[in-house]
């Protein structure tokens, strides 16, 4: 193989031995690999030709012009279809294609370890007073009950997580530019509703609604409880809604704020009703589906059971044997 940097820490002279980066003899310890290193420079310019040739054969094929992606994720999805796609093309005048000869080869190849390898780089970090942790360069949120605490953060190639003992605490697509920020609105909520001037004008809010989070129903019913109610306690009405979303699927909350609006309801608990109205309709309510004649008439569970019951003919109960003790009653002393 070639000196890829991750594996790779020095190339010693010009022979086929390197000094291995810790992660890379870790992971071919896990997988049982063996490592076979190309001669640098002309000599070994032929030993990786045809795999350097596919690889550029798939960059000029699908990475070029290069594709416009709203996230890693998105990008990693669309390599993974070119991919399997790419297991029904010939190389050249092979007989078979790439899928059958892979096809082929799957019978000699080991099996997997049962554990998979861990990829991720392990950091133990501090939450600054922003309620921030500062990874390479980069800043993520995390939730503001942990200012003032250590945590532990998973990187990976396109996500990092954030760890609180062992509670997953906080989840964000890792930021490859340096300086950049990723902020998660839910995560300040408690700080917010105690403080909702700071609301309007908080960069977690412009991400949201970069990231589709915070749509203009949001706005739009922000914009109508701050008219009913005034600006802070509009404002924090809204806070209470997305505190919500920590309990309902988002799509259920924004029919619930779009339903909510429409009747004139601005409080958290009208959103909330509303929103588990859209979640009933969604998952197929037994009752909400039945025709209006089969529930125009709701019997009583109780009076369906003394329906089936003998009929009681013991006589009323009475109360006449307990007069005899109001005669045993001392009279009333006179009052002096």
């Amino acid at each position: 193989m070639s000196s890829l940097r991750a594996a790779v820490a020095r190339v010693l002279g010009f022979s086929r031995q390197r000094v291995e980066a810790e992660r890379w003899t870790a992971f071919r310890s896990h997988y049982g690999l063996e490592a076979l290193y190309c001669q640098p420079g002309i000599r070994g310019a032929h030993e990786k030709g045809g795999v350097e040739g596919q690889i550029g054969w798939f960059r000029r094929n699908h990475l070029v012009p290069v594709p416009e992606v709203a996230t890693l994720a998105e990008l990693n999805a669309m390599i993974e279809r070119w991919d399997e796609a790419d297991d029904a093309r010939r190389i050249r005048s092979r007989p078979r294609t790439i899928g059958e000869y892979f096809a082929a080869e799957q019978l000699l190849l080991a099996p997997l370890p049962e554990e998979p390898f861990e990829t991720g780089r392990l950091f133990t970090l501090r939450v600054d007073r922003y309620s921030q942790i500062s990874v390479r360069t980069n800043r993520y949120s995390v939730p503001v009950r942990l200012i003032g605490r250590n945590v532990r953060a998973m990187l990976h190639a396109s996500e990092l997580v954030v760890y609180d003992g062992r509670e997953e605490v906080a989840r964000h697509e890792r930021l490859i530019a340096k300086g950049g920020t990723r902020l998660e609105l839910d995560h300040y909520l408690e700080a917010l509703v105690r403080k909702p001037g700071a609301l309007p004008g908080a960069t977690a809010l412009d991400q949201a609604r970069s990231a589709g989070r915070f749509t203009p129903v949001h706005d739009a019913w922000w914009a109508a409880a701050v008219k009913a109610h005034g600006e802070r306690d509009g404002t924090r009405a809204l806070i209470e809604v997305l505190l919500l979303g920590r309990h309902l699927p988002h799509e259920h909350l924004v029919s619930g704020l779009a339903a909510a609006l429409k009747r004139g309801a601005l409080t958290a608990d009208a959103v909330a009703l509303e929103a588990r109205k859209a979640a009933d309709e969604d998952s197929g309510d037994t009752e909400l589906s039945l025709p209006p004649a089969s529930r125009s008439k709701v019997t009583s569970l109780t009076s369906r059971r003394l329906s089936h019951l003998p009929p009681d003919k013991r006589p009323l109960p009475s109360v006449a044997h307990y007069d005899q003790l109001l005669r045993l009653r001392r009279p009333d002393r006179p009052t002096p």
